[in-house]
């Protein structure tokens, strides 16, 4: 298998960079498994005519941390840190970037308020950083940004919050959402279970590997 074998075009034009304003509004694609029946072009409000009593749906409710902090140094250098995991209340892992300008001593003013201090370097990339008078968690939901997918060029907005979860989203700690679950609303999840599909819930946390190339 190549790496080659997963190129393919796709237009800038094609690649939407708003959400629906109706989450049950987006496209939907349905490919049979017999491959003389062409694929269907629909939009997500007409799953339940896909689906049949007895059918099992299986949602993850993991919840997207605000992950990406922007923080200067006392020198005007200004990194971005992308907060990956919490080693206890106070510490947590976070790629940076510039990281080859990042020393361990270092202490950084976070953009918003607040201030996190270089502890040391894990491996090739990975940075250990220690919270300032708060808490990883206060500061990730004051001063934290929506990490958006590398194919959506425009800064996060206030609404992404929220529009960037999914309706069933719990368990706090992905750095990413899943993204097919951000179709479904409360009004469709009731309609299904109505139709006598069942709903099961998973918490499969989505980690920084979904941003990284092949």
């Amino acid at each position: 298998m190549k790496v080659s074998d997963f190129s393919f075009q796709l237009p800038d034009e094609l690649v939407a960079q708003q959400p629906t304003p109706e989450r049950t509004a987006s496209r939907l694609m349905v490919v049979s498994r017999h491959a003389d029946e062409p694929a269907r072009h629909t939009t997500f409000a007409h799953l339940p005519e896909f689906l049949r009593a007895g059918d099992l749906l299986v949602v993850n409710r993991t919840r997207v941390v605000p992950a990406r902090m922007f923080a200067t140094r006392v020198d005007g250098v200004t990194f971005e840190v992308f907060f990956l995991r919490s080693i206890d209340a106070a510490r947590f892992y976070a790629w940076a970037r510039p990281g080859k300008k990042l020393r361990a001593g270092n202490v950084l003013d976070v953009a918003g308020g607040g201030r996190i201090a270089c502890v040391g370097r894990d491996g090739h990339r990975e940075v250990r950083f220690e919270v300032q008078d708060e808490t990883v968690d206060a500061l990730l939901e004051r001063c934290g940004h929506v990490p958006l997918p590398p194919y959506i060029h425009r800064g996060d907005e206030g609404g992404d919050r929220e529009r960037y979860q999914t309706v069933y989203a719990r368990e706090r700690g992905s750095v990413a959402a899943p993204t097919a679950g951000l179709h479904f609303d409360l009004a469709l999840l009731e309609r299904l279970r109505g139709d006598g599909v069942q709903i099961a819930e998973i918490t499969l946390h989505v980690g920084p590997g979904t941003f990284q190339p092949l």
